[in-house]
């Protein structure tokens, strides 16, 4: 599909479109956090570049430059802001919802494929050449795949230095540096430190018995976040032994999960804010805790976590849309900074999508279980609930008709998924072309457009998404005193574009409520 027919849906203009350098200036002089990771400044007086809300006096006009990614900040000579860290702010929203190959690509550089593949083979992923790639990105974003990915590596390099005890040079090739001469040098650039420099500055104290491959580390957001929902979705849908959600302390949960990575198992433990009220609520991150196998997986860990709690959203955008709507719009009042979860592999979001066909979310979470029991493959060490990985399309393409205790269509239909996933004939990666992948889905016999829609929801990350037949949707617009049938509901849907998938999340929720 060419980029001219994956244009924005109706309704969505681009970021480029509306904000110009007069608009960014205000932002910085308003300190304002809606604004962070959707652009830097880079102050020329200075050599450093920011974030628009860093807490620094705000610079004259006149020596603001504005990128819109830290790679072209990078590129143009500056260095990070040691008060602000701008490398650690959330992504741009703009990589949620765009189509385009700008959109896809940056998706697929955020889960590592550059550092895993190459550019060759990021271009072979998007269907384009290495100099097409190049040229669009360095239009679009002034840098190139190779400086997206290395100023990812900066940060993958300054969180190792100072949250782990690694040696210098096992940090520089687990950050993906090829040797540790590029690394010294990235480091030197991005933040006028040596690293040995970094480590010391940032004043940590490490047990010297810290758990090999173990970090604790920080997942920023913008806007507010509804923790609850996002825990009460996670934790209805938990698939035991591969994810659950355990009390803490002072009304805080802990989504725990494995994670099948590139280079090996991980387990992954975020936890939601304190209850409202504490302090904590609004303070803009969650608290993560990773532990891998092959520490050059934390890239790849940390983007697949974001996309399962949806935090590079924008959910200023998202409440001036709905909650604008005379139907919609007290319910967005009533649960401010919902998210659109999303999920950290799509291979096994869509063998659960097909488990849940038909039967209740209990019922498919428990098949889901036995499945992993059977077919997963088990931790190294257990770990809590945490006992196996989720098994791979391959490995259920073969299961025995004993494992799966649901009709032969459906069973037929979960094989042929698994199939079509293992030998590639459908791709649900982070780069994928959504419509293309929806039409292969939907030729394969039993998956129909509620499961298609579900996926590409939750698996591919599309905010404009709606599920007319869905029994929970329905239920939800009823509770409004809204007509239910898929006809009508598909219709009163329109005004909700281009965030219907927020929009499932909020009936979801209010059918939920009792």
């Amino acid at each position: 599909m060419s980029d001219s027919r994956q244009s924005d849906p109706p309704g969505r203009r681009r970021l480029e479109d509306v904000i110009d350098d007069e608009t960014r200036y205000r932002a910085v002089d308003s300190r304002d956090a809606r604004f962070d990771g959707v652009f830097f400044t880079a102050v020329t007086t200075t050599g450093i570049y920011c974030r628009p809300s860093c807490p620094a006096v705000t610079p004259k006009r006149v020596n603001c430059t504005f990128y819109p990614t830290a790679a072209a900040a990078q590129g143009a000579g500056f260095r990070a802001c040691r008060r602000c860290r701008p490398d650690s702010v959330p992504g741009s929203p703009e990589w949620n919802h765009r189509a385009d190959l700008v959109g896809r690509a940056m998706r697929l550089i955020g889960d590592g494929v550059v550092d895993r593949e190459g550019v060759a083979g990021l271009a072979t992923r998007l269907g384009y050449s290495a100099r097409q790639l190049q040229r669009q990105l360095t239009a679009e974003l002034g840098a190139g795949p190779i400086a997206l990915a290395r100023a990812q590596r900066a940060q993958a390099a300054r969180l190792l230095l100072q949250t782990t005890e690694l040696p210098v040079t096992e940090v520089a090739f687990a950050a993906g540096f090829a040797s540790v001469r590029q690394f010294n040098d990235t480091v030197r650039e991005v933040y006028d430190r040596t690293p040995s420099a970094l480590r010391t500055e940032s004043g940590t104290r490490l047990a010297t018995t810290a758990t090999p491959g173990a970090l604790s580390l920080r997942l920023a957001y913008r806007g507010a976040v509804d923790a609850e929902h996002l825990m009460d979705f996670l934790a209805l849908r938990a698939v035991p032994g591969v994810e659950e959600v355990v009390p803490g302390k002072r009304g805080i949960r802990t989504y725990r999960r494995t994670l099948a990575l590139p280079h090996g198992p991980g387990i992954a433990e975020v936890d939601s804010p304190a209850p409202s009220g504490s302090g904590s609520a609004a303070r803009g991150w969650l608290d993560c805790r990773l532990r891998l196998a092959d520490l050059r997986d934390l890239t790849t860990a940390v983007h697949r976590l974001r996309a399962l709690f949806d935090l590079d959203a924008d959910p200023e955008a998202v409440a001036e849309q709905l909650g604008a709507d005379p139907l919609l719009g007290p319910a967005v009042a009533a649960r401010p900074g919902l998210r659109s979860p999303g999920h950290v592999d799509p291979h096994e979001l869509a063998v659960r999508a097909v488990l849940g066909q038909q039967v209740t979310v209990a019922a498919a979470r428990t098949l889901a279980g036995r499945l992993a029991a059977r077919y997963g493959t088990p931790l190294p060490e257990p770990s809590g609930g945490l006992t196996v990985l989720f098994p791979t399309a391959a490995a259920l393409a073969e299961a025995d008709s004993a494992d799966l205790a649901m009709p032969a269509a459906r069973q037929n239909a979960l094989r042929g998924l698994c199939a079509a996933l293992a030998d590639g004939s459908v791709r649900l990666d982070a780069g994928v072309d959504r419509e293309q992948a929806a039409d292969q889905l939907l030729a394969l016999r039993g998956i129909g457009p509620w499961t298609v829609g579900y996926l590409r929801m939750r698996a591919l990350g599309d905010p404009d998404v709606f599920l007319p037949s869905d029994i929970g949707v329905r239920d939800g617009l009823r509770r409004l005193g809204a007509a239910a049938d898929p006809k009508a509901a598909a219709e009163a849907a329109r005004a909700w574009a281009p965030w219907r998938s927020y929009a499932v999340h909020q009936l979801w929720a209010l059918a939920s409520a009792g």
